[in-house]
C-alpha cells in the first residue's frame, strides 16, 4: 500500500513562513493583499475559493472577492482586473480559471488585462513567458508550483528522472513540464488522447495526473516504486459520501486500484488542493515584498 503525500503539513509550513514574512511587511506598514475574481457558481471554484480564505487568514494576507455572473461580458471582465492592476493596496490577483460560457473563447485576452506582477497564479502573457525563460514578471501557475513544493517537502528526487505529465494544459501541464525540466527531469506531456498512455505511465518515476478525468489512471497503468500526484479536482454529484450524503471530489486515478502498487501518491482530497492554495498565498507575500523596491 503507497504511502500517501498529506497536503496538510505541506500547507503548514508554507503558511508558517508567510505569516512571518507578512509580519514583517506589516512592521513596515505593508499589508499582503489578495484579490479573488470569480465568474459563475461552479463547485470546484468555490472549493478552491474557501480553501483560499481559510489560507489566506492563517498566512497573514487579506482577501477581497470579486464575483461577477457566468454571463458577464469579456470587456466587464478586463476592466475589473484593469481596475484591481491600479489599486495599489492589491498586491496579487487571482483569476478562477477556466472562465465560463462564452468568456472561455476569450480568456487568454482577459487574463491580459492584469498586470503580471500581480499576476499570482501564472494567467497572463508575460507569466508564461516569465516560465518559459526562467527570467521576467509574474509567478508560475500555483498548481504547477504545488507539485514541486510536495515533492521538495517529501524528499522526492526529480533529477534524471523519468516524468509523465497527463494533461497539456497552461494551468498544470505544460508549466510544470518546464519547471520539471529545469530540474533535470526527463518529461514526456501526455493527454486523454495519447496513443499508449499505459506504457508510457508504467515506465515513469514520476506520474502527475492532469487531465481532469475521472478513471483516466487504472491500477495497470502503474508500477511498483513510482510516485504518483494526482492534481485534478473532479466534481461528481453522484458520488456517496461515508454519511450517505451525494456530491463529491475525486482525482483522475483509481485511487483504490494505483495505491496498491505504487510507493508514494497524493489522495484526493487532502492532496495538492491544500498545497495550491497555500502557495497562492506565499505568491501574494512575495508579490507584496518585490512592491518595496
Amino acid at each position: 500500500m503507497a504511502k500517501q503525500l498529506l497536503g496538510r503539513e505541506v500547507a503548514e509550513a508554507l503558511e508558517e513562513d508567510s505569516y512571518r514574512r507578512s509580519a514583517a511587511l506589516r512592521r513596515l506598514g505593508i499589508a499582503p493583499r489578495l484579490a479573488l475574481v470569480r465568474c459563475g457558481e461552479g463547485e470546484d471554484d468555490i472549493a478552491y475559493e474557501k480553501s483560499i480564505l481559510r489560507q489566506a487568514a492563517r498566512g497573514g494576507v487579506e482577501t477581497e472577492c470579486h464575483l461577477l455572473p457566468e454571463t458577464a461580458s469579456p470587456e466587464e471582465l478586463k476592466k475589473l482586473l484593469s481596475s484591481i492592476s491600479g489599486e495599489a493596496k492589491v498586491h496579487g490577483c487571482l483569476v478562477f480559471r477556466p472562465l465560463p460560457g462564452k468568456l472561455a473563447a476569450e480568456q487568454r485576452e482577459i487574463c491580459n488585462a492584469l498586470l503580471p506582477e500581480k499576476d499570482v497564479d501564472g494567467s497572463t502573457a508575460a507569466s508564461v513567458a516569465a516560465v518559459y525563460t526562467g527570467a521576467g514578471a509574474g509567478f508560475p501557475p500555483c498548481t504547477a508550483q504545488a507539485c514541486l513544493e510536495m515533492l521538495d517537502y517529501y524528499g522526492i528526487e526529480c533529477r534524471g528522472k523519468s516524468v509523465a505529465i497527463i494533461g497539456r494544459s497552461l494551468v498544470v501541464g505544460r508549466p510544470l513540464a518546464l519547471l520539471l525540466t529545469a530540474r533535470d527531469a526527463t518529461v514526456t506531456l501526455c493527454h486523454s488522447r495519447t496513443v499508449n498512455l499505459g506504457d508510457i505511465c508504467r515506465r515513469a518515476d514520476l506520474i502527475v495526473c492532469a487531465a481532469a478525468k475521472p478513471g483516466l489512471i487504472t491500477g495497470d497503468m502503474v508500477s511498483p516504486g513510482q510516485t504518483v500526484l494526482d492534481v485534478s479536482m473532479n466534481f461528481l454529484p453522484e458520488l456517496e459520501n461515508a454519511d450517505g450524503s451525494l456530491g463529491g471530489f475525486v482525482g483522475d486515478t483509481v485511487y483504490e486500484e494505483v495505491e496498491k502498487t505504487v510507493e508514494y501518491i497524493s489522495p484526493v482530497p487532502g492532496g495538492l488542493g491544500l498545497v495550491t492554495s497555500a502557495v497562492l498565498i506565499k505568491h501574494v507575500v512575495i508579490a507584496a515584498e518585490r512592491s518595496l523596491k
